[in-house]
């Protein structure tokens, strides 16, 4: 995928922006960064939980990478974008804003 494909999925979930993150393109829900834009690199980083990367590497085989260190063991993800499709992307990029959206929307209620 493109990066600016990427992009455009990203800012397609419900109450994204886009800000910036030592320098990246970052997309952020209630404030909270989601994933992150490498551009120059062709990845994302996203951050997503052990069952979500478990059950997404079914979806995307070899495509999700921990982030080496403390980060990965938190949940951050590399995925490439070379060869991976919308569908794959999508699927990430939703499990990581989801990661998000449930203690968004009980601070709403």
């Amino acid at each position: 995928m493109h990066v600016q494909e990427v992009r455009a999925l990203a800012l397609s979930l419900p109450e994204v922006s886009e800000g910036a993150h030592q320098g990246r393109p970052d997309f952020r829900l209630g404030g909270r960064i989601f994933a992150t834009l490498w551009v120059e690199e062709e990845r994302i980083v996203v951050r997503l939980s052990d069952a979500d990367r478990t059950a997404l590497d079914d979806v995307a085989p070899g495509m999700l990478e921990p982030v080496p260190g403390a980060w990965g063991r938190r949940g951050w993800t590399s995925v490439d974008l070379f060869d991976i499709d919308e569908e794959a992307m999508r699927g990430i990029l939703l499990a990581a804003w989801r990661r998000l959206a449930p203690s968004l929307l009980d601070e709403s209620n």
